[in-house]
């Protein structure tokens, strides 16, 4: 049997190339995911190696006591010089450079604050020159190290980013007021915290000191070993000599073993999205790899009876089949395993930019993506092949041989009726309970999830029963192209098992993406409308951070600018009620109602003061307290409970939060105390200008700490979110719709191939070449809008009863159907299906129609 089958596959391979190319495709993009997630944690292993390679062991301060606030922990720190002094004496160093590190955020050069990529930091630290004058951490490339307070160097990729040149005067700000220094330097440096996505800012060891430390001390003393020292010897000796409760002593390999887990760990979304890409091509190239499977089955159906006839048991029949879809399996995982490498070669390329450049380092090909390609290429095929092998155990020898193809028995039709349609009224059901719930807790949402899941597998069970509606009623489009165009309805229609499972990958492919596209413009518009709900303000000046704050002085300096009405401040805290932890903002009651848009229930924001709050309609309903009502609180963390009135219960408001207090209350606990994170401003016009927002930034000193944003720019924020689901959706439909043209491909190829004396007969009698091209054409577009429509049906229905979940955290989200990217999607599937029928469609016209007739 292994023989028939080895046989079989070389027989077919044409037709089975292209289910070769649907599992290669996941194959590629599994192998290629983690062989990049192997390279690149090498590479980072190996970065953060040598970043520490001078280093045998660091010496740091421990973390504060609970309680112990940042100025008092820096105050007690025992890093000076004459700690550094004492460790140069022990035995087995042969050099101690002191360092100091923090944050820095700069300007780049047209003004914008340059961030560092998402999860890492605007990292600062002091160049600390050693004996020879130089510092060995960060080469220098250009201009020299900083010397004076008034001096700056940065590193090439922050240069880059932010447009600096040798010369150039830089803002920046640590976590106060903004500096401005002049960039003397530019270094090269190999950690991988900053070659990753990171920012880094360099100043003299003085000055370092005085922003990040307090004078004379230093975050960390790192020390060199004497050739032939043992770091973790060293170590414990280092440990042994400092005072247990201030200071520990951790060695370089330490160190630089967890800066590569911790950069590794936030590198690892690089390979996720490849991942979902594999999984959905993986699961449409499951159709296809069943319609092969059928369609071979259905066509050998005569050769298998005769095996049958000769003494072959179902049991050979079947791993007949899977020995076919075992070797088939192999070629797409040795081929995906290849197309994987070259993936994993071009990722490092596509996601290293001006500013974060992956380091470099050869492809690490480990056991876990080769055996992840061979067991997902075979195990996907083996098990897509399992329901076709079943099928061709069943066919009887004497029915095989009077029939090559047995239509479905009128008892199976009614069995896939009724479990398609049990299917869907689970899946509905569930559905549409779900959506009056308005409620997106993790169980709700993994309900809907199974009621998403439940509705496509109730459309693929009645797929081939509602082709025959579905397509007569498609085909009065199709009919007006003529007798073309009636052929091509009626070959749909001739087996409507493999027109559903041909249109089983598109459908799935267009509810996904269809579902995704209405939840995504949906939750964009609503975010756009919640960016600036509540807000009567013209711009909002922010800080970055809940840790950072803006000072009274800088208030006064907003609201003395000119165009500026009101310069209301607000205080944020935590508010601590109920065992939870909400946001409380602190007001000033006599211009609160000016700058935001509340909307009391009962009471009002001018009875805020000292002990009396206001509160948001769900913190009250939560709480049980209505206007007049006392509840238990603290404002800040580690503050004690205390009775608070509520004066007033105002509709949820996103600018307000969960609660309002008077804003020299919430001050003294705010986030950073004795300071305020936002300042409202009302301007005398309703106009906002790019002059006004140039005046408000000059009036917080251009600070890139702090944010000033009109309404279009906060909601403009809020629907950043969605570029991701913007970059899987367009994914998804690329792959979806490659993998369904090969589908399409495939099974016209194989019907072409069954009709070809069909084929000849129409030629004989009249029609031309450009009329069969026409009809296989029109009969591929008819099969790609079937799984077009039911695909549409089924994710319309799935967004509209997810949305209802996403509608009770987002008050104001609401369904929005976005026309544009629907028409998009119809349209790409449909020139999928236009494309896919090309090479079919001139296979079947250069039939010759006499050798076509007499082939038996």
């Amino acid at each position: 049997m292994l023989k028939s089958a080895l046989r079989n596959v070389l027989a077919h391979k044409a037709r089975l190339l292209m289910t070769v190319l649907a599992v290669c495709l996941g194959v590629a993009f599994v192998s290629g995911s983690l062989v990049f997630a192997d390279s690149s944690a090498a590479a980072y292993r190996a970065a953060a190696t040598r970043n520490f390679a001078d280093i045998a062991v660091s010496v740091t301060a421990k973390e504060p006591p609970p309680g112990a606030t940042a100025d008092a922990h820096r105050s007690a720190s025992v890093l000076d010089d004459a700690l550094a002094r004492k460790l140069a004496a022990v035995p087995g160093v042969s050099d101690v450079r002191p360092t100091v590190h923090g944050t820095a955020t700069l300007n780049s050069a047209d003004g914008t604050p340059l961030r560092a990529s998402s999860g890492w930091s605007n990292l600062a630290g002091a160049y600390v020159p050693g004996k020879d004058g130089k510092d060995s951490r960060y080469p220098l490339v250009a201009g020299h190290a900083p010397r004076t307070s008034g001096e700056i160097a940065v590193d090439s990729g922050t240069a880059a980013a932010g447009g600096f040149s040798i010369g150039d005067k830089v803002t920046l700000a640590t976590d106060g007021p903004a500096l401005t220094k002049r960039l003397v330097g530019i270094v090269t440096t190999k950690d991988s915290r900053v070659t990753a996505g990171g920012t880094l800012a360099l100043f003299d060891k003085a000055t370092a000191q005085r922003l990040f430390e307090t004078p004379g001390h230093y975050s960390a003393i790192d020390l060199s070993a004497a050739p032939g020292t043992d770091q973790v010897a060293l170590s414990e000796r280092v440990g042994g000599m400092l005072p247990a409760d201030r200071a520990e002593a951790t060695s370089g390999a330490a160190l630089a073993a967890q800066q590569a887990t911790n950069v590794d760990m936030m590198t690892r979304g690089h390979q996720k999205l490849p991942m979902v890409f594999a999984g959905v091509a993986l699961f449409i190239g499951s159709f296809l790899i069943v319609n092969t499977f059928t369609m071979l089955v259905s066509r050998r159906t005569r050769e298998i009876a005769l095996l049958r006839a000769i003494g072959a048991s179902r049991r050979q029949v079947v791993r007949s089949v899977l020995w076919e879809a075992v070797l088939l399996g192999l070629a797409a995982s040795v081929a995906g395993f290849l197309l994987g490498l070259g993936i994993a070669a071009v990722l490092p390329e596509l996601l290293t930019t001006s500013q974060k450049a992956l380091p470099s380092g050869p492809l690490v090909i480990g056991p876990r993506p080769v055996v992840a390609a061979l067991g997902v290429g075979v195990g996907v095929t083996v098990l897509a092949a399992w329901l076709p092998c079943r099928r061709a155990a069943r066919i009887a020898p004497v029915e095989a041989m009077r029939a090559s193809e047995q239509p479905p028995t009128a008892a199976r039709s009614r069995v896939r009726g009724a479990t398609g349609l049990a299917l869907l009224v689970l899946g509905a059901g569930l559905l549409v309970s779900l959506s009056g719930a308005k409620d997106a807790s993790e169980d709700n949402l993994q309900s809907a999830m199974l009621g998403c899941a439940l509705l496509v597998a109730a459309l693929m069970v009645l797929a081939p029963l509602l082709a025959a509606p579905v397509i007569r009623l498609s085909g009065r489009l199709t009919a007006r192209f003529g007798i073309t165009g009636l052929l091509a309805r009626e070959n749909a229609l001739r087996d409507p098992r493999r027109t559903a499972a041909t249109a089983s990958a598109l459908m799935v492919t267009t509810a996904l993406v269809a579902g995704l596209a209405v939840i995504g413009h949906s939750t964009a518009q609503a975010l756009d409308r919640q960016a600036a709900a509540g807000l009567g303000a013209d711009y909002v000046i922010s800080t970055r951070t809940s840790t950072d704050g803006l000072d009274q002085a800088a208030v006064q300096r907003v609201a003395d600018t000119k165009g500026v009405r009101t310069a209301s401040p607000v205080a944020d805290s935590s508010l601590f009620v109920g065992g939870g932890v909400r946001t409380v903002s602190g007001v000033d009651p006599a211009t609160v109602n000016s700058v935001m848009r509340l909307d009391f229930v009962s009471g009002s924001a001018k009875d805020l003061g000292p002990g009396r709050i206001a509160l948001s309609s769900t913190l009250a309903r939560q709480q049980g307290v209505t206007t007049g009502g006392q509840i238990r609180a603290s404002l800040g963390r580690g503050q004690k409970p205390v009775r608070y009135t509520v004066v007033g219960v105002y509709q949820d408001n996103p600018v307000a939060h969960d609660a309002l207090g008077a804003r020299g209350e919430v001050q003294r606990t705010a986030f950073k105390p004795d300071s305020v994170q936002r300042i409202l401003v009302r301007t005398d016009g309703a106009t906002v200008s790019k002059s006004m927002e140039d005046r408000l930034r000059a009036a917080v000193g251009g600070n890139p700490l702090l944010k000033v944003q009109d309404r279009r720019a906060l909601a403009d924020e809020a629907a950043g979110v969605m570029a991701d689901l913007l970059t899987l959706m367009y994914g998804l439909l690329a792959i979806g719709a490659v993998i369904s043209a090969l589908g399409i491909v495939n099974t016209l190829a194989m019907s072409v191939a069954e009709r070809t004396r069909e084929i000849g007969m129409l030629r004989a009698l009249g029609m031309n070449r450009a009329g069969i091209r026409r009809m296989v054409r029109l009969e591929s577009l008819t099969v790609a809008s079937f799984g077009t429509l039911l695909g549409l049906a089924a994710g319309l229905f799935g967004a509209w009863t997810v949305g209802a979940l996403a509608a009770g955290a987002m008050p104001e989200y609401s369904l929005a159907l976005p026309w544009g990217t629907l028409a998009l999607i119809c349209l790409v599937s449909l020139a999928m299906g236009a494309l896919a029928a090309a090479v079919p469609a001139r296979r079947a016209a250069g039939l010759r129609p006499l050798e076509a007739v007499a082939e038996s």
